[in-house]
């Protein structure tokens, strides 16, 4: 069983930051990945950041420059720093880790809004 818990999310003006942590337990290793996502209100689910057990890191076009995500020393955990942020990046963030399979957090909030 891998379970996988958020925190982080909040509301934010626009230009503010936020910072996203997730944490896996559970039979977690090896990790290969791990990853965020977001999904918008009436939108599909897509790619924020993810990153491997190697360090290679991948980003969504609109977030480039902007955010920045990184592993922890204990391997099972991922941050996601977001700098600058924009009433579109509001979004619910899920964390992944790819294990056996891709297994989901439950979701933190981020809204952007003045």
């Amino acid at each position: 069983q891998v379970q996988l818990v958020e925190s982080g999310g909040g509301l934010v003006q626009p230009g503010g930051s936020l910072r996203l942590s997730c944490a896996a337990s559970g039979t977690i290793f090896p990790i290969n990945a791990m990853g965020w996502y977001r999904q918008a209100p009436g939108m599909q689910r897509e790619l924020v950041a993810t990153i491997t057990d190697g360090g290679s890191t991948n980003y969504l076009d609109s977030v480039k420059g902007r955010f920045t995500i990184s592993r922890g020393n204990a391997r099972n955990t991922v941050n996601l720093q977001m700098n600058s942020l924009k009433p579109e990046d509001t979004a619910v963030y899920y964390c992944s880790a790819v294990i056996s399979r891709t297994y989901w957090g439950q979701g933190t909030q981020v809204t952007v809004s003045s």
